[in-house]
């Protein structure tokens, strides 16, 4: 087949029509998220100072759960017969990894862009320092999106339940959340918010470099 990086573009043209088609996260998870964040003001009373405060916390612990589940989806999705195929066609296992986690990442950008608006306006969250945002947002993305495509290779690998895949992605966010939400606390100041984008960099790369090296290894278990 093709070099590297077009393999990897076609599976993530691939995955993205699939997603047009179906429209599970756009008509499903996004609007859900949504109003998950809709409900909280429901609980604790329409305090504008206070859903201020814990409005950047509550928005990216959304962001992450739902994240995963977007993720560990769009892997899961792919059956053992189109993983042979793939294989048949001479399609490099890290390029197909690589592919899984571009259009994890673009639909998890999706779920971020809509769900932070609705999070703007819900809890009059500033949007002072926004420009950070450009960083934060696609970093965090990626993260789950590799999170996912590894979760999901090793899943297959070892016949296991998809199921359980949340339960072991979860903890492994921490990182993302934790850099995430701290960065945008501190994102009035350079010297403030380095510091998270620079963890949240280590993670994705990280997570990169794993997926990359494990993604032949797994397909040939």
């Amino acid at each position: 087949m093709t070099g590297f990086w077009e393999q990897a573009r076609t599976i993530t043209v691939r995955d993205l029509r699939l997603e047009r088609r179906v429209g599970e996260v756009a008509w499903i998870t996004v609007p859900f998220g949504a109003v998950s964040l809709l409900l909280i003001p429901l609980a604790v009373g329409a305090d504008t100072p206070l859903l201020r405060e814990i409005g950047p916390g509550l928005y990216w612990v959304i962001v992450m759960l739902f994240g995963v589940l977007i993720s560990v989806r769009r892997t899961a999705t792919e059956t053992p017969a189109q993983r042979d195929l793939l294989d048949l066609l001479g399609v490099d296992p890290a390029a197909a990894w690589v592919g899984r986690v571009l259009s994890s990442s673009a639909m998890l950008i999706l779920f971020e862009v809509v769900v932070g608006l609705a999070a703007v306006l819900l809890y009059d969250i500033s949007l002072e320092g926004w420009w950070w945002l450009l960083l934060i947002v696609p970093l965090a993305a990626v993260g789950l999106g590799a999170m996912g495509a590894i979760a999901g290779a090793v899943t297959a690998s070892l016949n296991t339940s998809v199921a359980l895949v949340p339960l072991v992605v979860a903890p492994l966010a921490v990182p993302l959340l934790l850099g995430a939400t701290e960065g945008m606390d501190s994102i009035q100041t350079v010297s403030g918010i380095l510091p998270w984008i620079l963890l949240m960099v280590v993670v994705d790369l990280v997570l990169a470099i794993a997926g990359v090296l494990s993604a032949r290894p797994l397909q040939e278990t």
